[in-house]
């Protein structure tokens, strides 16, 4: 039998913000699918529930062409402002395999130093695919907890 190779990727950003809001981006389904999907694809969480041994379900759909695929996870780790472990794994059986995201957040002079690194990653998606779908993902997740919006009610 051959053991199919897998692939890593990881990113590393600052972004003007608090650890705590950062952290919440990954916890909350209403933020979770806003900003996770890449360009193109609507993002829904169906279950979540944010606690250690805790599971999610989310599904990302195609805009164009209304295809969509399924994944979930369970939750190995939860440090509120600091470190989040997910253990995921694609519904679909021709992308087996468990995938481990580790995020890491760190406080900075200017914010919060993020760090991700997505291993496991199914053979059957290029590496550089994850890479490019993570940078737009990142892109709009600065686009959510960076800004300070006036009036907090």
């Amino acid at each position: 039998m051959m053991v199919q190779s897998t692939g890593t990727v990881r990113l590393h950003r600052v972004f003007k913000t608090t650890p705590e809001r950062l952290y919440r981006a990954f916890v909350d389904p209403d933020a979770m699918a806003r900003w996770l999907p890449p360009y193109g694809f609507l993002g829904k969480v169906h279950q979540i529930d944010a606690k250690v041994g805790g599971t999610y379900s989310m599904s990302f759909t195609n805009f164009g062409t209304g295809h969509s695929h399924s994944f979930g996870g369970t939750f190995k780790e939860l440090i509120p402002g600091e470190r989040i472990c997910i253990a995921d794994r694609f519904d679909d059986p021709g992308m087996p395999g468990e995938m481990i995201k580790t995020i890491s957040l760190r406080p900075v002079i200017c914010g919060v130093e993020l760090t991700v690194v997505h291993e496991g990653i199914p053979q059957a998606i290029p590496v550089e695919m994850c890479y490019l779908g993570w940078q737009e993902s990142l892109a709009q997740l600065q686009q959510l907890v960076e800004p300070e919006i006036p009036g907090g009610s």
